[in-house]
């Protein structure tokens, strides 16, 4: 049983439950892979709050992940150890290669300690969990995760906990994912991927279940538009409750919900097939 929900002893354990992450076989990173990470408070290069509801938490370091895996082609490496990621919802492999060097990758779903894995831009290898090999030599159904948008450019689709895309359909040039959204998109066949579902699915079950983990975290609390003044932001100001007949916005004025939020002037946005759905406003254009 991953996750596990403790008796209620106190009002912040009662709502409460505890991942048990166990598949985690090696409790202390490597030291050589560490960097330190620095908080910005939700704040710009000019000191400007941006992203509101950010700040504090528990300090960290970064653990560098090798995204791209471009240059450990041809060069098998054995799973040391699994462990946990603060930076992020899914665990991370430590794999040691045969020349010595170790890098830390995602942990797929069904990789354990001993387990090889290898990358290569041809088709040398067999597509098993945690290679890393072009679209064009993974057949078809098999899913992916940690997928590049485009070549050289490292993963970038599919890397949090749980989450994986359904290789559909290889053409000459392209290669068609269903992502974990619905959507449907196309994706260059030089592109690189890693078989398998990213680990660590049960995460999304886990409930913090009192607020003092989420300032842990790092997550300030948020103070309602429309209990502002009405200089603070758009939704404020007003005799009573009222929201002025305005659509939900953020302290800038932008949209907050259904609102677009992609560069439609990417040339990516070319390679969409179907977008994805949302249930309360229907098909996103």
């Amino acid at each position: 049983m991953a996750i596990r929900v403790y008796k209620p002893t106190s009002a912040g354990r009662r709502n409460a439950s505890v991942n048990m992450n166990e598949a985690i076989t090696k409790k202390k990173p490597e030291k050589t892979l560490l960097k330190p990470l620095n908080k910005k408070g939700g704040r710009n290069h000019q000191g400007k709050i941006t992203v509101r509801g950010r700040g504090g938490g528990a300090k960290r370091m970064y653990r560098q992940i090798d995204f791209a895996r471009r240059d450990r082609d041809g060069i098998v490496g054995t799973v040391v150890g699994i462990e946990y990621d603060p930076n992020r919802s899914c665990h991370i492999a430590l794999i040691e290669y045969t020349d010595g060097v170790k890098r830390y990758i995602l942990a797929p779903n069904g990789l354990t300690d001993g387990n090889t894995v290898e990358s290569a831009t041809g088709e040398a290898i067999e597509p098993t969990v945690g290679s890393c090999m072009q679209l064009k030599h993974i057949p078809s159904g098999m899913n992916v995760h940690c997928v590049e948008l485009r070549p050289d450019g490292g993963g970038k689709l599919c890397r949090s906990a749980g989450m994986y895309a359904r290789l559909t359909n290889k053409d000459d040039k392209y290669a068609t994912l269903v992502m974990p959204s619905g959507e449907t998109r196309r994706v260059p066949i030089e592109c690189r991927a890693t078989v398998g579902t990213v680990g660590n699915s049960d995460h999304q079950q886990r409930r913090l279940g009192k607020a003092g983990l989420s300032r842990h975290l790092g997550r300030r609390p948020k103070t309602r538009g429309v209990a502002m003044s009405h200089h603070a932001h758009p939704l404020g100001g007003g005799d009573g409750r009222s929201k002025g007949g305005r659509a939900p916005v953020s302290k800038s004025g932008t949209l907050s919900k259904g609102g677009g939020t992609r560069n439609r002037k990417k040339p990516s946005q070319d390679l969409i097939i179907r977008r994805r759905k949302s249930k309360r406003y229907g098909q996103l254009k």
